[in-house]
């Protein structure tokens, strides 16, 4: 397969050996588990929304990267050329960069994070190693947190445009504004700003394929009465909730792949998925695009003669808050499978994608096939037009492809 897959070679190391196995994986698992640590340290009671998170998970990622490659070698640091002393730990170093990436920004969690920094140093022998390593690690935290300081991350960016046929309005039930506005003027991680891939607009309001468009979330988004399979149905709930960390965490796990190569896996995927992120928020924020819900509700107001109004309309799942295009989600989406493309060297990404939304796992062999299903379950969800999914998705792979022949390369 691709040479990210036959790290076990690459690394110097025979996939096959017994004695150095079991502390290679340890040392590997520490990124997947930092990883994972992220979004019960930034979001402990469920509330932001995936934006929000993937901000940190890139920061963290990151830093453990330029951490373990700064020691390790073998790929391009992100912006930095310092390197460690001899010897020292990659695994204490990436542990100690995400602690103390964290630990910057969410100080009331010093606790838990100092335990969780504690055992993960229990796993690296006592030594000059470990002390260089986690002294490497914390410079790293504080180059990454350096780069980013003033980015843009939760500043006030109001949505203004007044309400009219088209243009996005809070949405029921519960009528939030759009108050992650400041996502679409966050300064990219990779790109050169935020409008670089920025797609032309959507199909006007009385376009036939605006109709379509409508027509179609409207008979299969429905919260009730819908024309969903009950398979189509699953697939919009698992879609809403996806765990992409742990994807990626078992990913590694399951193809052996070394401490390296697992801290650039993380690194390549969290940056582009959060700057495809931002590439979907300043389409959403320049052309502000009403939601299905309103569009279908409302859709007397649109000119369109092939619409018809009902304004007891819901969707299958409730409706984020902000516009429809692009879709965040398959914009993202598209990004991911681009980006693991890029990385492993074929479009068989063999991921593992467990779900919080149905507590079930599905198996992706190909990317073809998640970006299908995620295009697919945000217009059965009732809350984004095919348009908006198609799009999104392209823009991602465009935001991807583009990112990764700039980043991340090897030596």
């Amino acid at each position: 397969m691709a040479a990210l897959l036959l790290v076990g070679v690459a690394g110097g190391q025979p996939a096959g050996a017994e004695t150095d196995a079991p502390r290679a994986e340890a040392a590997s698992s520490v990124i997947s588990q930092w990883a994972e640590r992220v979004s019960g340290t930034v979001d402990p009671e469920g509330t932001l929304t995936l934006p929000e998170e993937a901000v940190w998970q890139a920061y963290v990622s990151l830093a453990m990267y330029n951490a373990v490659v700064g020691i390790e070698g073998r790929y391009v640091p992100y912006r930095w050329q310092e390197r460690a002393p001899r010897g020292a730990s990659a695994e204490a170093a990436a542990a100690t960069a995400a602690y103390r990436v964290l630990l910057s920004g969410f100080p009331q969690a010093g606790p838990a994070l100092r335990q969780a920094w504690t055992a993960s140093l229990a796993n690296v022998p006592d030594g000059p190693a470990e002390q260089s390593g986690v002294a490497f690690g914390k410079r790293s935290a504080e180059h990454i947190m350096e780069l980013r300081a003033h980015d843009g991350r939760d500043a006030s960016v109001p949505f203004t445009p007044s309400p009219a046929p088209g243009v996005w309005r809070p949405t029921p039930p519960d009528h939030h504004g759009f108050t992650t506005g400041w996502i679409a003027r966050l300064r990219p991680f990779l790109l050169d700003e935020p409008s670089q891939f920025r797609p032309g607009p959507p199909p006007a309001l009385t376009s036939s394929s605006y109709a379509r468009d409508l027509a179609e979330v409207k008979a299969y988004g429905a919260k009730t009465g819908s024309r969903r399979s009950a398979l189509q149905t699953e697939t919009a709930q698992f879609v809403a909730r996806v765990e992409i960390q742990q994807a990626l965490g078992d990913h590694a796990a399951r193809h052996a792949f070394d401490i390296t190569d697992t801290a650039r896996l993380y690194a390549a995927a969290n940056t582009v998925v959060t700057d495809a992120v931002i590439a979907a928020w300043d389409a959403k924020f320049h052309y502000g695009s009403w939601r299905p819900i309103t569009a279908i509700r409302e859709a007397d107001t649109d000119g369109n003669p092939a619409t018809r109004a009902d304004p007891a309309w819901e969707p299958l799942i409730p409706t984020p808050p902000h516009p429809d295009y692009l879709s965040g989600h398959a914009t993202w989406g598209g990004a991911l499978m681009r980006a693991l493309e890029t990385l492993f060297g074929t479009s068989r990404v063999d991921l593992d994608i467990p779900s919080a939304g149905t507590g079930t796992v599905r198996h992706y062999e190909n990317a073809e096939d998640y970006v299908r299903d995620v295009i697919d379950a945000r217009v059965w969800a009732g809350i984004h037009t095919r348009t908006a999914d198609v799009v999104g998705s392209a823009t991602g792979e465009r935001v991807a492809t583009w990112a990764l022949e700039r980043h991340f390369l090897r030596r």
